[in-house]
């Protein structure tokens, strides 16, 4: 065998002109390192403060490319995160190559939807003053919370919440913690797929209507049927493995929620307005059916703001590193969608109202588009609209549902310590979306449902933030920080309750007792 030249054996020793090489971190970024000349000034010890330029002056050049590599990394990590390997099997972790992009794309579609379309509904129980009032104050609470919790990602070191009842855990304990946020949050998944199987089901029939005009047979299909045929859609899009794989879908989402929430509030704004439109707040007979009324669009409002359940999720799906936490591009996702969530949500609050007051109907206002309209808008325009509105509920069942498929296969893993076969992982999907369309079908009130919605799950949104704040992060007792955490928290909980009582009372008083059993033809 050949021996080397000895000059092979030699190292170059290192100039301050020198730079480390890149180190590619086990992330998959770069990182160049060049030398500082401050460093080299400290005499302070750190744990890699002997692997120097002198002490692997004698060693071979491959040898000294590992240790430098190995200092890079030490440095580059600086603590040490427990993963759990379940994590890999499951949809939320099973990918961690997310970025500011997928954050922006995923908290769009999650935060802009069929709950923008009802707000007009709760202006004409509130007026002009309160309906804005109460929109500007939830949307700057919610952006405050939503940075809470993007910060309590990893706020203990070497520790990462990948999940909000995971978050909910470590501030509430394990048990009082499971049991505060896991029906809220499932139940916020499951009502929101509820929810968008109605809105979408009745737009693909109010679609098929615009685009087939007199042309259609004379045994169209049936509310019902068009609820199966979206569940169907839903389903076949729910294949799609993991978060991170739905990133596609979740800007097709963003883009056609923006597009028809700007369509539907310039249509209506366009439009001569009813000649019987008033903005006065509904009257109605009682001081207690005003009170509840009130207390039920709140929650409306309070639903608008729907997303919070899946912020831990999205930011779960990053890298991280201690010198690129992964809720720095987290952030930057969530204020580009945040700003874009607003242009959508308050035009189509303000514009919906401007242009119908209180003759709204209680589907909102793609309902009061179709019914004051339908004949002097061009019928491609107002086809495509709807279209929009389909291709959005199909894309926001996807997020929305990932958390209830990550809780189904993290209960079959956790039993048979394997991860889900891909036709387990099917019929779950199966299953969870004909669930849903069942319970669509038996419960078909939209406006009511979304002010339930916004009562039951408003402190998912508004409240357990700020107390997770307090417990985990304990700012000083007393301080400024302690008492206005502890206050939004328990103004949270008292607005719940009051918005689900109202929500409660909606149901009732539109004949939800008589009309349960009996599906809409």
């Amino acid at each position: 065998m050949e021996e080397r030249p000895e000059t092979e054996l030699i190292s170059i020793p290192a100039t301050p002109r020198a730079s480390t090489p890149e180190i590619l971190t086990p992330s998959g970024q770069r990182s160049p390192r060049p030398a500082s000349k401050e460093a080299k000034s400290s005499t302070a010890w750190t744990p890699t403060s002997f692997i120097s330029p002198r002490f692997l002056s004698p060693i071979g050049t491959p040898m000294k490319r590992v240790l430098i590599n190995m200092k890079g990394y030490l440095e580059e990590v600086g603590h040490l995160t427990k993963l759990n390997p379940q994590d890999a099997w499951l949809p939320i972790t099973e990918s961690r190559n997310g970025n500011a992009h997928y954050a922006a794309f995923h908290n769009l579609n999650a935060g802009v939807g069929f709950q923008a379309l009802v707000l007009p509904v709760a202006f004409a129980f509130l007026g002009w003053s309160w309906g804005i009032l109460s929109l500007t104050i939830a949307y700057c609470w919610q952006l405050y919370t939503l940075w809470i919790l993007v910060q309590l990602h990893e706020a203990v070191p070497g520790k990462r919440y990948n999940r909000y009842v995971e978050l909910a855990q470590a501030a509430f304990g394990e048990r009082l913690g499971l049991w505060l946020a896991l029906f809220p949050t499932v139940y916020l998944s499951a009502g929101t797929a509820t929810a968008l199987i109605l809105i979408g089901g009745e737009t693909m029939k109010l679609f098929f209507q615009i685009v087939c005009g007199p042309l259609c047979s004379s045994n169209p299909l049936t509310t019902v049927e068009w609820y199966l045929v979206f569940t169907s859609l839903c389903i076949v899009l729910s294949q799609l493995p993991n978060l991170n794989s739905i990133a596609g879908l979740s800007l097709i989402g963003a883009i056609t929620a923006i597009t028809y929430s700007t369509m539907v509030w310039v249509l209506s704004v366009s439009q001569q307005r009813p000649p019987t439109i008033s903005y006065e707040p509904l009257s109605l007979p009682s001081f207690s059916a005003s009170v509840f009324s009130v207390m039920n669009a709140l929650g409306i409002v309070a639903f608008a703001f729907r997303g919070h359940n899946l912020a831990m999720e999205i930011q779960a799906t990053m890298p991280s590193t201690f010198k690129h936490p992964a809720h720095v591009p987290m952030w930057k996702g969530a204020k580009v969608a945040y700003f874009f969530i607003a242009l959508c949500l308050f035009p189509v609050a303000i514009g919906g109202f401007w242009a119908y007051g209180n003759l709204m109907p209680s589907g909102g206002i793609l309902n009061a588009l179709y019914g004051f309209h339908s004949h002097d808008i061009p019928r491609g325009l107002l086809a495509m609209t709807f279209l929009l509105v389909v291709f959005n509920c199909l894309s926001s069942f996807q997020i929305y549902s990932m958390p209830v498929f990550d809780s189904f296969e993290a209960s079959y893993t956790t039993r048979t310590n394997r991860p889900c076969s891909i036709w387990v992982r099917s019929g779950f999907r199966v299953f969870y979306g004909f669930i849903s369309f069942f319970i669509g079908v038996a419960l078909p009130f939209l406006s009511s449902l979304a002010g339930l919605l916004g009562g039951l799950t408003l402190p998912v949104t508004f409240a357990y933030p700020c107390f997770m704040w307090v417990l985990i992060k304990k700012p000083s007792k007393y301080s400024f920080n302690w008492y206005f955490n502890w206050i939004l928290g328990w103004l949270g909980i008292a607005f719940s309750l009051a918005f689900s009582i109202g929500g409660v009372w909606s149901m009732v008083n539109s004949g939800l007792k008589l009309k349960f059993f009996k599906p809409p033809n």
